[in-house]
């Protein structure tokens, strides 16, 4: 590991030997011999992306600007806890085990995941709880406390997201739309699901109780989508949560980040931490050279960019015509809510709060366009608690556990507050909801905290509008019309992650990768594919 400051998290090194001796296959490698690329950024996307071409043998640069990598799954260690940046909620671990098998290893040396059950627990101001998870016997005992009729119609619902996941996710979750034609393809298939609809929609066709539908709608607000506005499509996270479940990796999400950069430099692939790229070159139609704020200038033969994707042409790219115009399209698009997260260590273990919880506040869509259309602070809000010291006390010193409360709010363009001011006065509201609801005694129990707002996404992740999940997740920024896998005009620069197909999500950023890959793998094969 090259560039910023030594970084203690046990990365491993890369293996000596030929690409035989990696697992690389060597008929691969040599299609590949001599070609090069970058990938800017190593969050969930570009880790993802980088072992894949690595694992055919293209010489792999990651170039990350923060301290530590990880992107988003970036961590803190402060008083003997460990806090997670985030994303929390892992599912579909075959989309992250098949990173491994190309080569013929095994994710599970590398990385340790652990079931997490319930998936969540939702919780509401009256005090109902509702356990949510894919063991059937117990989900219908759930539903029948709020409503036994609504059983029914939620193995109705089953149904449905069943659908929407074969259409939206097996067979378009990892295929780049690089024009209109394939669009129209795919929109006649997703019409016959009505994915002109939201999600709360079709959920509330399904079921009668409105608690029922805002534990089967919230999904959503996880990938940064609005459940009133977000396509039905996306439906397919309950399909993808009970066949797959939900798992945490022990040490916590960076442990995933950890795993996925010691085998990449297993198989040969280079980091570069602690150096932020500042100008991708370009030559004509073509990207050149990458150079960074230490001076690093390197040429590659192809560039993907898994930083946020105005930050990618407007910056990156910016002093060419296709990074002013792109930036300025991009401009005009709707960017999903910041988020305001309040990172606490308590005094104490709490065996009875879930790894996961949503603590609803009183009003759901109200709330919701208060976030994502009138761009205010309201009074109220409702609460992702994550928990993983539940499931894994290594997250804390021995008697003591980790916390954090995440709240969505709306991104800078909308509201616009000093949050060096705001954010303490939000913080103190937040932990006086979860005393009140959970921990009475919470002020007195806690060891440490801080937080982290849509400005601190901004600076730290160059987080256009301080979004937390980059374009909105709607029907008109879907599939062709989100960033292109691979760009329009400069031929050999790509995108992976959140601003491009098929979007936010861990799911989904390395479902972006598997696309990116496929197009970089064929324009930078030596000879032809056959």
């Amino acid at each position: 590991m090259s560039g910023g400051q030594t970084l203690d998290m046990d990365f491993g090194s890369a293996s000596p030997g030929g690409p035989a001796a990696k697992g690389i296959n060597p008929a691969t490698a040599a299609r590949y011999e001599g070609r090069s690329a970058c990938v800017v950024g190593s969050g969930f996307g570009g880790m993802a992306l980088a072992i894949r071409l690595q694992s055919a043998g293209i010489a792999t640069t990651v170039i990350e600007s923060r301290d530590k990598p990880g992107g988003r799954a970036y961590f803190w260690e402060k008083d003997g806890f460990t806090f997670d940046g985030g994303p929390t909620v892992i599912t579909d671990p075959p989309c992250l085990e098949e990173l491994w098998q190309l080569t013929g290893h095994d994710m599970a040396d590398d990385v340790e995941l652990m079931p997490v059950m319930p998936f969540y627990r939702l919780n509401w101001p009256d005090g109902t709880n509702f356990d949510y998870s894919n063991d059937q016997d117990s989900l219908d005992e759930e539903i029948a406390k709020l409503d036994p009729v609504d059983i029914a119609g939620y193995q109705e619902f089953l149904k449905y997201a069943a659908g929407v996941y074969e259409e939206g996710y097996v067979k378009l979750g990892h295929v780049p739309f690089l024009d209109f034609k394939s669009m129209v393809k795919a929109a006649l298939a997703l019409a016959k699901k009505q994915a002109w609809r939201s999600v709360y929609s079709m959920v509330s066709s399904f079921v009668k109780n409105e608690k029922l539908r805002e534990a089967l709608s919230f999904h959503t607000l996880l990938v940064g989508g609005n459940p009133m506005k977000t396509s039905a499509i996306y439906a397919l996270i309950h399909k993808l949560e009970k066949d797959g479940g939900v798992w945490w990796t022990r040490g916590g999400t960076n442990r995933l980040i950890a795993g996925m950069i010691r085998h990449f430099e297993r198989l040969g692939g280079t980091m570069r931490v602690g150096d932020a790229v500042t100008k991708v070159h370009s030559v004509g139609n073509r990207a050149s050279e990458v150079e960074t704020a230490s001076g690093f200038r390197q040429r590659f033969d192809a560039v993907a960019s898994n930083a946020d994707i105005m930050h990618s042409y407007r910056d990156l790219l910016g002093d060419t015509k296709r990074g002013k115009d792109y930036a300025k399209t991009l401009s005009k698009k709707s960017f999903s809510p910041g988020l305001f997260v309040v990172h606490f260590g308590l005094d104490g273990t709490w065996p009875g709060i879930a790894h996961h919880m949503i603590l609803f506040g009183p009003r759901y869509k109200g709330l919701l366009d208060d976030i994502y259309d009138h761009g205010v602070l309201p009074q109220d809000f409702s609460i992702y608690l994550h928990h993983p010291t539940v499931t894994d006390p290594s997250m804390a010193p021995e008697g003591k556990s980790t916390f954090y409360a995440l709240v969505p709010v709306a991104h800078m363009g909308k509201l616009a507050v000093d949050w060096d001011e705001v954010g303490p006065i939000l913080e103190k509201r937040i932990l006086d909801e979860i005393g009140r609801r959970l921990i009475p005694d919470i002020h007195d129990r806690i060891v440490t905290k801080f937080h982290y707002a849509p400005k601190d996404f901004s600076l730290d992740l160059n987080a256009h509008l301080g979004s937390a999940f980059s374009l909105e997740p709607l029907l008109t920024q879907s599939a062709w019309f989100r960033g292109h896998n691979r760009d329009d005009v400069i031929e050999n620069f790509y995108l992976v992650g959140a601003g491009t197909h098929p979007g936010a999500g861990i799911p989904g950023v390395v479902g972006s990768a598997k696309a990116t890959a496929g197009l970089m793998l064929d324009d930078l094969a030596v000879e032809p594919a056959e």
